[in-house]
């Protein structure tokens, strides 16, 4: 172990004791290998128990040990699939406040990362920040072309930090993974690498601005969301500059209401663009804290959201929307055993697992939320009980699904902070009917075929040779008029006309779809085509 790391243990082993959890480190066995020093500590045997619950005094901790230390308890509390409920809420509850750097600092590495003065680069710079987190701080500034701009920088030393804080989570995860009983069902190994890939995109500001780049274009024109314009010119990855944006705190309740906003509208939106994100974008804006959320209220009417901080976004294989938004369309119609063979189909569940046990777990932990009047139910609390049927059920927890639910309860939390009755069934559910009616529909086979139309037509081209190769495979000769040798040649020349008939099936039905997505559905070529290419499906199946 590495002297640093040793070092940084021992402080740890001090907050812990400050905050009366020497019984974590005695549960764990985390600091077996350091037993003795444990023990002659002084404050194992003067400090004090804490009025605060255990969890609580565990948060506490973490924020006294540092930014990067708060991050993972919050990258952990989504993981409430290994945590008890009571750990991770608290957890949740950790906030990224930490006092900001010397402005003269942050010109200076904004000054090494462009290679000139910052006069050079902005006509304008206040090295006051706007805020300040763990990673990064902002800036104001303005550009010579006179666009208002805020420039984000990287802390000084961040990486060398967070490397060695890297480190100690990792021996501490493999010092629980080796001593402590709950170990491997906790998995801590995998917890430290989950979140140290999350940190280190962080810290790379090219990432964060393409995301942002991504994000704009998806809502181009749109009335719902306004991300700002990245200024590429002047992104590195330890400095990004962005549109600063004029608006009001989405917690900011007084001086919303004070301009007439329209808060229902605000709040349905919110739950609107959530979903629109998730389902129709595939990619969904991870951290909707309210202070990465600004209003626009230009037209009070007609308020607009904007958001700021994208480094942490999330994304999903077409099977896990298709898993979500079934799963929710039919908690929402009470249609339990469909939930449970969701569960089965989506293979994440033991495929001897019954479905009547499935269906059973279902009913039992979606009843008591859905008896409660519709505006109450939550999807994110929906989701975590499905996440609890599939922990019962030794289901595989998809770590993207659990990015997702932390995201979906901090819009939900957001949209009824600003209107508590808001219906988020009532306001989501279209959304999901109507991207699954354009997934299954005529229109969405259409548009695939459309994508797929190279591959055929490439697959078309290479069908003649493939076929002219397969008619000259010879057949072997008969040799003596004995039995075994006919039923061979039998065999054999019915081997020959079954690959026949599978080429000028295959030739057919290739034929059909590229013509159906060269003409769009239209045309009676390719209907003919796959007629054709179906009656050979028939007599193959016939004969």
């Amino acid at each position: 172990m590495k002297l640093r790391v040793l070092v940084r243990l021992l402080e740890i082993q001090r907050v812990l004791l400050r905050h009366g959890l020497d019984d974590y480190v005695r549960a764990t066995h985390l600091y077996r290998p350091l037993r003795f020093v444990f023990f002659l500590s002084p404050g194992i045997w003067f400090a004090r128990r804490q009025g605060a619950s255990r969890a609580e005094r565990l948060r506490l901790a973490l924020e006294e040990l540092g930014p990067i230390f708060v991050k993972f308890g919050q990258a952990v509390s989504t993981r409430r699939d290994l945590l008890p409920s009571d750990l991770a809420d608290e957890l949740a509850r950790l906030q990224d406040r930490v006092p900001p750097f010397p402005g003269s600092e942050a010109r200076a590495l904004i000054e090494q990362a462009y290679g000139r003065s910052v006069t050079e680069t902005f006509s304008q710079f206040e090295e006051t920040p706007l805020a300040a987190a763990s990673i990064a701080q902002v800036h104001a500034a303005r550009l010579h072309s006179g666009e208002e701009v805020v420039v984000k920088v990287l802390r000084p030393g961040m990486r060398a930090v967070i490397e060695r804080d890297l480190e100690v989570l990792h021996a501490l995860a493999e010092l629980a993974q080796r001593y402590w009983s709950e170990g491997r069902r906790l998995r801590p190994r995998e917890l430290v690498d989950e979140y140290q890939k999350t940190i280190l995109d962080e810290l790379d500001l090219m990432r964060e601005a393409a995301n942002a780049s991504q994000l704009k274009r998806n809502f181009a024109g749109s009335e719902l969301l306004y991300v700002p314009e990245v200024y590429w010119d002047y992104c590195r990855t330890e400095v990004m500059v962005l549109e600063r944006i004029h608006g009001v705190p989405i917690s900011d309740m007084a001086s919303l209401r004070g301009a007439g906003t329209n808060i229902r509208l605000l709040a349905e939106n919110g739950v609107r663009i959530f979903f629109t994100q998730v389902f129709r974008h595939n990619f969904f804006h991870a951290d909707m804290h309210p202070g990465n959320i600004f209003v626009l209220i230009d037209d009070p009417a007609r308020p607009r959201y904007a958001a700021v901080d994208f480094g942490i976004v999330g994304s999903l294989d077409v099977r896990d929307q298709q898993y979500l938004a079934e799963n929710f369309l039919a908690v929402f119609d009470r249609d339990y055993r469909r939930v449970a063979q969701l569960h089965l189909d989506s293979g994440w569940v033991p495929p001897g697992t019954r479905l009547d046990e499935m269906e059973s777990a279902v009913r039992t932990v979606c009843e008591p939320i859905l008896d409660r009047p519709l505006k109450d139910i939550s999807f994110g609390r929906i989701l975590l009980r499905l996440f609890e049927i599939s922990r019962r059920f030794n289901m595989q927890i998809q770590p993207q699904l659990l990015l997702l639910q932390k995201t979906l309860l901090n819009v939900e939390g957001l949209g009824r902070d600003l209107y508590p009755d808001l219906d988020v069934w009532n306001t989501a559910t279209p959304i999901l009917r109507e991207w699954m009616r354009e997934r299954s529909g005529a229109r969405a086979f259409m548009r695939s075929l459309r994508a797929e139309a190279p591959q055929l037509l490439a697959g078309l081209r290479e069908l003649p040779a493939a076929l002219q190769r397969r008619l000259r495979t010879p057949v072997m000769p008969l040799e003596a008029p004995d039995l075994q040798e006919l039923e061979t040649l039998r065999a054999q020349v019915h081997g020959a006309r079954s690959r026949q008939r599978t080429l000028a099936l295959g030739t057919l039905l290739l034929a059909g779809c590229a013509a159906l997505a060269l003409t769009g559905g239209a045309g009676w070529a390719a209907w003919t085509l796959l007629a054709a290419g179906a009656v050979t499906l028939l007599y193959a199946l016939w004969r």
